[in-house]
């Protein structure tokens, strides 16, 4: 065991870890032990915890990680029921260690843990607030990175940084070290939701974190498949004009929004079919766009907004039936509205933006309240 004595108050020996480890995990159970016997190889000379964050893993991730606990005091397990999410995971992973320095590594073995001892020296000797495994610096090196996911990765990275002014070279990596004490600072306005928490990190710091960069070698994932799905893409744009407002609109209410603005054309295209292909009445042609376009909503809230209370089983069924209802309830407020604008001022378009805008804040606050319950 590696237990870390250091002056405590009053000149008395305190003991405790000096670097939490994070990884969040979920079906990562081949890679736990394996991760953990890497980080007792490279840490031995440091005092050292591991925290590992697992969404309830259908493989068991959890039971593996508890089983080595039992074996090792250092070792700790966060089970998180009912909560998706690796941004979640990691603030929550974070927040409940006890080092003053806190790494964020992936559980797929793919980052370089070899790295860590460099990292806890620069934030050690007050060199940096926070250092970050960065991709595009000189001495990074690939060995499971496709050319595919290595060109999108770059675009959404340049997009972020100027978008969100970031200064350094890469906010979207998943592998960094931070002042436990300057992310507490920062933690309340950060989202639990998506997979870029350092990208949120650094933009909510408006440049008020000292940030130094290393390369390090992305190696190839050992088991398992990744996390990242086709609804990422929706998730990291959400992410972004969330910070374009400072928060003012939440991640959660952008995405519910977008899924709304894709359910727009969704109607329309369903509109379009039935009057000009199938020819039936336009009533019924409209009721009919209406049902697909809530449908869709729902289903991609389901997999995107909400996917942290995804809801699964015939609990999808219930869901669907009050999203129906909550959006029909919805569009009666959005046209009282739209006529209530209209009538003060007649401008058709200020009207309608009104009544959509109403619609929407309707539809999401009562879509948390009776569709996707917090259990």
């Amino acid at each position: 065991m590696n237990e870390a004595i250091r002056p405590g108050v009053d000149g008395q020996a305190q003991e405790g870890p000096e670097l939490s480890v994070i990884v969040p995990t979920f079906n990562e159970r081949d890679n736990v032990t394996v991760l953990y016997r890497r980080l007792e190889a490279t840490l031995a000379n440091v005092a050292w915890e591991v925290v590992f964050v697992d969404d309830n893993s259908p493989d068991g991730t959890w039971d593996v990680v508890r089983a080595l606990a039992q074996k090792d005091s250092r070792v700790r397990c966060i089970r998180r029921i009912g909560r998706r999410g690796l941004s979640g995971a990691c603030i929550e992973g974070i927040l409940a260690s006890s080092a003053p320095y806190a790494a964020v590594i992936d559980a797929d073995l793919q980052h370089d843990e070899t790295q860590l001892p460099k990292m806890l020296l620069l934030l050690a000797s007050d060199k940096a607030d926070l250092v970050v495994g960065s991709r595009y610096i000189e001495g990074y090196k690939s060995e499971g990175f496709n050319k595919q996911r290595a060109g999108a990765s770059a675009l959404a990275t340049e997009f972020a940084r100027k978008m969100l002014r970031v200064e350094i070279a890469d906010p979207m990596s998943g592998f960094f070290m931070v002042r436990r004490d300057r992310f507490e600072q920062l933690a309340p306005k950060l989202s639990v939701h998506g997979f870029k928490i350092l990208l949120d990190l650094v933009a909510t710091a408006h440049g008020d974190l000292r940030a130094v960069e290393i390369p390090y070698t992305f190696g190839a994932r050992q088991h398992g498949e990744s996390k990242l799905d086709s609804m990422v893409a929706l998730d990291f744009l959400g992410l972004v004009l969330a910070k374009l407002t400072n928060d003012i609109v939440s991640l959660r209410f952008i995405l519910f929004a977008m899924v709304g603005g894709i359910g727009l054309v969704v109607h329309l295209t369903t509109l379009f079919i039935a009057l000009q292909l199938i020819k039936v009445p336009f009533a019924e042609a409209q009721a009919a766009g209406a049902i697909v376009a809530m449908t869709s909503n729902f289903i991609m809230n389901n997999f995107l907004t909400y996917r942290d209370q995804r809801l699964k089983g015939f609990a999808i069924l219930r869901g669907l039936i009050m999203f129906y209802i909550v959006c029909s309830v919805g569009l009666l407020a959005n046209v009282g509205v739209a006529f209530s604008v209209y009538d003060q001022e007649p401008i058709w378009w200020l009207a309608g933006l009104a009544g959509a805008l109403m619609g929407v804040v309707w539809n999401y606050a009562m879509s948390g309240l009776f569709v996707w319950r917090k259990k």
